[in-house]
């Protein structure tokens, strides 16, 4: 097979997947091969653009879609904002009101209805960042979760514990006051900081600083065992993760009330 045949063939079945369905006056539907990990195909729509030529868009479907089982305020926060607002640049893509859409000629349909279908693949893989939660949410979703059990005003991010030898290579995820003793919270996305946790609590014991200790993991079951360990040995009080919202609010309140 040479290159000529190569593209015949891939043409071929490239536009053999994909077929056009009328839903009503000016307006298509584009069925393609792509599909969410449910099996449930793409939602792109054809219609005539405002200013002419057309408009490739998904009608709204796909957030709604993902609002089943996401919380979509998410999605325009953070790092996760931030995200979102790159990939809809990247395919020069616009939103309204939750709609995806970028208008197009006739002559580039094909070309769009690729654009759009990448980034939907792309708006979706964010939500992915829920379950696998990257460094960087986990501790964003970490300070929100504590500014609204505790108020942000009992919160000092980044404390350099006062009266400590070289008490900046120490310094503590977060002081939270208001208990009877200082409570020194740590975030764990990960092992290196399960090790770091470790090291600073051990290290402010030996200084015999009076102090109560929480650590928050990201999934407790994803470190080490020898790890884990020697920082439930450290620590007061575990989380085993952000989901655990019941007994992450009980056990902060019970040592800052």
């Amino acid at each position: 097979m040479n290159a000529t045949d190569m593209q015949a063939t891939l043409c071929k079945a490239l536009c053999g997947s994909v077929k056009v369905h009328t839903r009503g006056d000016c307006l298509w539907q584009i069925d393609t091969p792509w599909t969410f990990p449910d099996g449930d195909g793409y939602s792109i729509y054809v219609s005539p653009a405002p200013t002419g030529g057309l408009r490739i868009s998904d009608q709204g479907l796909t957030i709604m879609r993902l609002s089943y089982e996401n919380d979509i305020s998410k999605l325009r926060e953070g790092t996760r904002g931030r995200l979102l607002t790159q990939v809809l640049a990247d395919a020069g893509l616009s939103e309204d009101d939750g709609e995806f859409y970028l208008d197009s000629t006739s002559e580039n349909l094909g070309t769009s209805v690729m654009r759009i279908g990448q980034a939907l693949t792309r708006v979706h893989d964010l939500t992915f960042l829920n379950r696998l939660r990257v460094e960087s949410t986990f501790y964003e979703d970490l300070r929100e979760k504590l500014q609204t059990v505790v108020g942000a005003e009992r919160l000092t991010e980044g404390y350099v514990v006062p009266g400590v030898a070289n008490a900046r290579d120490y310094p503590v995820d977060y002081f939270v006051s208001g208990g009877a003793a200082p409570l020194y919270l740590f975030g764990v996305p990960n092992r290196d900081k399960a090790r770091l946790a470790t090291i600073i609590l051990q290290h402010l014991t030996r200084a015999g600083q009076d102090f109560n200790s929480m650590v928050v993991f990201q999934n407790a079951a994803d470190l080490p065992r020898a790890d884990l360990g020697r920082l439930m040995n450290a620590a007061n009080d575990m989380i085993d993760s952000l989901e655990a919202t019941d007994d992450f609010e009980r056990k902060l309140l019970q040592r800052v009330k």
